[in-house]
């Protein structure tokens, strides 16, 4: 089954709820959607949207990529070489992981519609259910209870709170926090690269008593060594999310001491599927736990997230709550929610499809 038409759009799309994490407010954003067509009519969608503070590439630059000539060369293409595509992709765009993930998810959605499969199917499947986090953003003491309210009476049991402003006023939002929804909730905190060790330090010994469940990316990229300072038992439950970028910079972070018990994989960052299995690897080598991450993304894009993370028998962790801030979307299907839970569909491919 050969590929004939390739086709790549931009869509700009406003959230539900502006947020507000320790370096910037959020208001909107940009996804490329990729299309791949089949001589049979089967069509492959991927997404993308790369957050250019993290990996130094922009919705705009993955547009133009998607558009240019290189990827032209894959019509006529029999779909089962998706693998090595895949791999011509990432050494024309080395660097540029949000155009590898878009290439990546629409390749492996028409692929597991050829074969009638769920993606998670064709890896393993190791996790039947889990459950994701849902985000708050960096605000008062007073509205952080009021959104934990609504998030717990939706069904979530997980809750994840933007911090790195202030660590008083941290720390207080977690401990009441922690009060409102007694031991039931489970609680996790990302930092995006806002605290000092000091901070860190003084964070910690504020909310020990609230039972925090893992703190991501608490130090700015290249200071990761500094977390070697803590106890081993602290560093467990910290998540490398900023610094995590790619196979290098999982295998450097593996190497004992290592500043961190727990990954964060997002395709935005590391390029799709297939790199984040090869994280996933590194990781399983080092006993390092598997968190799966996100930006504000399309469903396709978090589908392709879930079917990874459920094909991995070190996921322990999901945030896989990217599409649910979206005003609108423009493919449906993909995975269903329950009670904060994340259930794949048993449609082939990603199993998502254009509204």
């Amino acid at each position: 089954m050969n590929i004939t038409r390739i086709q790549a759009r931009l869509e700009k799309l406003p959230l539900k709820v502006p947020y507000t994490i320790a370096y910037k407010t959020i208001t909107d954003t940009e996804i490329v959607f990729l299309e791949i067509t089949l001589s049979n009519g089967i069509t492959g969608i991927g997404a993308a949207n790369p957050f250019e503070e993290v990996v130094g590439e922009t919705p705009a630059q993955t547009l133009h990529n998607l558009q240019q000539d290189f990827l032209q060369q894959f019509l006529g293409r029999d779909i089962r070489r998706f693998r090595s595509m895949i791999a011509e992709a990432s050494i024309q765009y080395a660097h540029q992981p949000g155009t590898i993930a878009a290439i990546d998810l629409a390749l492996h959605d028409a692929f597991g519609k050829y074969l009638g499969i769920p993606i998670v199917d064709f890896y393993g499947r190791k996790h039947r259910q889990l459950p994701t986090s849902v985000t708050i953003g960096i605000q008062s003491v007073a509205d952080t209870l009021h959104m934990a309210k609504d998030l717990t009476q939706q069904g979530f049991t997980v809750l994840k709170v933007k911090t790195g402003l202030s660590v008083a006023e941290d720390a207080e939002r977690i401990i009441k926090l922690r009060e409102q929804c007694g031991t039931d909730m489970r609680i996790r905190v990302d930092a995006n690269q806002g605290y000092t060790l000091d901070m860190l330090r003084h964070f910690l010994e504020q909310t020990v008593a609230a039972n925090v469940e893992l703190i991501e990316q608490p130090l700015p990229v290249g200071q990761d060594a500094q977390l070697n300072a803590l106890p081993i038992v602290q560093r467990s439950q910290l998540c490398a999310d900023e610094s995590l970028t790619d196979v290098h910079t999982a295998w450097r972070l593996s190497h004992p001491p290592a500043p961190y018990g727990i990954y964060n994989i997002k395709l935005m960052k590391c390029g799709g599927i297939l790199p984040a299995l090869d994280i996933a690897n590194i990781a399983a080598t080092a006993g390092i736990r598997l968190f799966w991450g996100c930006n504000d993304e399309s469903l396709a894009s978090i589908a392709g997230a879930l079917h990874v993370a459920y094909s991995c028998p070190h996921t322990r962790y999901l945030d896989l709550d990217g599409s649910f801030d979206l005003s609108r979307d423009f493919v449906h299907g993909g995975f269903k929610l329950f009670n904060g839970q994340m259930l794949l569909s048993d449609q082939p491919g990603l199993g998502i499809e254009w509204e």
